[in-house]
């Protein structure tokens, strides 16, 4: 590898590689092969997606430009230059997404049966009538309109909340103009479906917008000149000094009220809007230029997600997906047993969650059962493991349950959690200093007629019933003696301070695993080297860590083949010569979240299978608790292998890094079309099981 190159020859911006990532996205609302309400929810999730990288990664940027840090990113831009092209780039992204709801989805919309009013003066007059009578008797009694004048100042904006903004003339003074602010009671429904119009279409209204036009109502004695929606962004990034903290419990619960509050990063107004009014909230929430978003259409497109639940255009979706029974597992079986026969591998969300939630809640009724231990970092609102692990307290198990609460916006609900397994009899941890404990791990200690045996369960994903059918995970269930003996070791070390002098078969982050990739990837370099087969596969999320980055370049000089399948931000530069030349990356974007983490080492013709909870991001394997967990079972590894081969082979989905930077779908010409997600569900559904398939 050329030394000479500067860090952005060699290195792509992270934040700018996300919001390719999101152009991803967006690319699926816009494709017309998919059906419209699933073009809905994919600028849906743009929207929300963009609001977390504002209230975490720009806020963080903003915070080291107010620090006064200087020190240049992977690919040598300083916190300032990162956010004017995160600025310029999300401009041109907003009015991509607004042209795509304005020119493609109302109209489309409008067509299949389903109207979004966009002009509040052209309803009919029954309409008009039944919006007036709703604001009156639903809308009105909620509301709460904050004047700002000498003896009233500019109220607290809450972070994410939809406000009208308003100014009024006192009837009697009409010589002063007042700034009014009232914000969208979040308690009632945004979308509201009205008599339908003479086309018979059935018509909705967005709630801001009956408040808008009502607005007088709440000044009486005031003209209202004007009236926009608009919104704010705020930081939301938690700093929380663990060393300080007495109870870290009561700390976090402190900070997380303080984010409704954190400093103004966006402000989106809905165009047009009264350059006087602009110019109010601009100076009072003392925003940049830069930082105004003046949007083409309704803030907040999240709300598509509830036009998509709107019944009567099941047409326009997707047949909703049923996870499978997983084809290793025999139905009825003992589960202890079966994994006692042989390693088992699951595949969300094409097969169940169900038997992870079998499994602790199996273990919670077995008398045999001596103790549960568990790793838990985002669970459901309602999960079914929490109530398994409580009830399996209280039936006397020893139950040890390590719940992180530093998961960025699952704190609250973690704490919750927390203290009811506490009251539940479950002894809690929260986590390492300094660390977030991101493995994904549960061992069963179970007393058996030949002594005691340890089943472990190790995943990709989170412990979470509700994203197991959303995202794509693998998961493994053995009993095999070193797996146990390395659970037993993870869990002694997150509760005390023990550490194994050597570990059987897991590589944990901080301590051992950045170093464990980095053997591998060298030792593929030095089997080219040697003209021996050497090839590497690695999927994961994101893929930003400098010095596997440069390993990989190293490795595709030597003459590695490596393939990635990259889901959001990747650093690394594919394709350029004497750099990266055998390197490839794809990106596929579906139906389902690519979560699961899988890597393959070709190792002299003896390849070797991983799995794991961690991205190759500084953050995973340098300040978080992570395992990588080997496959081992042959039929496993064959399964694993056909699982990666599918999705090197998608046509449908997959986004290529050219070496320009940018990405293109597969170019399908004399291709078999193939969409992976859409293959596994079927594979899921057929009779074929990974033992016999062919």
């Amino acid at each position: 590898m050329d030394k000479t190159l500067s860090l952005s020859e060699k290195f792509y911006n992270r934040e700018l590689s996300w919001l390719d990532f999101n152009y991803r996205v967006l690319s699926e609302a816009r494709d017309k092969h998919i059906p419209l309400m699933e073009r809905l929810k994919f600028l849906s999730i743009t929207a929300s997606n963009l609001d977390e990288f504002f209230m975490i990664r720009v806020a963080s940027l903003i915070d080291q430009v107010h620090a006064g840090y200087t020190k240049k990113d992977i690919a040598g831009m300083t916190s300032k230059e990162q956010i004017t092209a995160i600025f310029k780039k999300t401009h041109k992204f907003a009015t991509s997404q607004y042209s795509t709801y304005n020119r493609s989805f109302l109209p489309t919309l409008k067509k299949e049966g389903l109207k979004i009013v966009t002009e509040y003066e052209k309803l009919t007059e029954k309409q008009a009538e039944y919006v007036d009578t709703y604001f009156m008797q639903e809308v009105f009694p909620v509301l709460t309109p904050m004047a700002v004048d000498s003896s009233r100042p500019f109220p607290l904006i809450r972070n994410k909340s939809l406000n009208i903004g308003a100014l009024l003339m006192d009837k009697k003074k009409k010589d002063t103009i007042d700034f009014a602010t009232v914000q969208v009671p979040s308690g009632l429904p945004r979308v509201v479906t009205i008599p339908a119009d003479e086309d018979n279409c059935m018509t909705i209204i967005l709630l801001e917008q009956i408040i808008e036009k009502n607005i007088q109502k709440l000044f009486l004695n005031y003209k209202v000149l004007c009236a926009t929606p608009f919104r704010v962004m705020r930081n939301a990034d938690l700093t929380i000094d663990e060393d300080e903290a007495a109870d870290l419990l009561v700390e976090i619960e402190k900070q997380l009220k303080k984010r409704q509050w954190g400093e103004v990063i966006r402000l989106e107004v809905e165009e047009p809007i009264d350059k006087r009014l602009l110019k109010v909230l601009r100076r009072d929430l003392n925003m940049s230029e830069d930082a105004i978003y003046r949007l083409n259409g309704p803030l907040d497109l999240t709300f598509l997600m509830k036009v998509y639940d709107i019944e009567g255009f099941d047409h326009l979706k997707e047949p909703p997906y049923q996870p499978q029974h997983p084809k290793m597992l025999v139905p009825g079986k003992n589960l202890f047993e079966q994994i006692r026969e042989r390693d088992i591998l699951l595949h969300h969300p094409y097969e169940s969650f169900d038997p992870v939630v079998h499994f602790v809640r199996l273990a919670a009724k077995d008398p045999d059962v001596l103790a549960i231990k568990q790793t838990l970092y985002r669970v459901s609102s309602h999960s079914p493991i929490i109530a398994a692990l409580a009830e399996a307290a209280e039936n006397g198990k020893q139950v040890s349950v390590l719940v992180e609460l530093k998961a960025r916006f699952d704190e609250e609900n973690n704490i919750v959690w927390a203290k009811m397994l506490e009251k539940a009899g479950c002894h809690v941890i929260y986590g390492l200093v300094g660390l977030k404990t991101h493995s994904k791990i549960t061992l069963v200690v179970r007393r058996e007629e030949d002594g005691i045996r340890r089943y472990v369960h190790l995943g990709t994903g989170n412990y979470n019933d509700s994203t197991a059918r959303l995202y794509t995970d693998m998961g493994m269930f053995t009993c095999k003696y070193q797996y146990g003996e390395d659970a037993t070791a993870v869990f002694n070390m997150l509760s005390g301070y023990s550490e194994p002098l050597t570990w059987n078969k897991l590589a944990l982050a901080p301590l051992w695993l950045r170093d464990k990739f980095l053997g591998l990837i060298a030792r593929e370099r030095e089997n080219a080297q040697k003209g021996r087969p050497a090839k590497i596969i690695a999927k994961m999320n994101s893929l930003c860590d400098s010095g596997i980055i440069e390993a990989l370049y190293d490795a595709s000089g030597a003459g590695v083949e490596i393939q990635l399948i990259v889901r959001g931000i990747c650093c690394l530069k594919a394709g350029i010569p004497e750099l990266s030349e055998n390197i490839h990356v794809r990106s596929i974007v579906g139906t389902f979240l690519e979560h699961s983490r899988i890597f393959y080492f070709e190792n002299n013709g003896e390849p070797e299978y991983y799995m794991g909870s961690a991205d190759w991001m500084p953050r995973n394997l340098d300040k978080r608790v992570e395992i990588l967990f080997p496959v081992e079972d042959p039929v496993l590894r064959e399964e694993v292998r056909h699982i990666l081969d599918i999705q090197l082979s998608d046509t449908k989905k997959a986004h290529i890094l050219m070496p320009d930077g940018h990405y293109e779908k597969v170019d399908q010409r004399g291709k078999t079309p193939l969409n992976a997600q859409m293959y596994f569900c079927k594979q899921a559904m057929d009779s074929d099981t990974p033992s016999n398939r062919k």
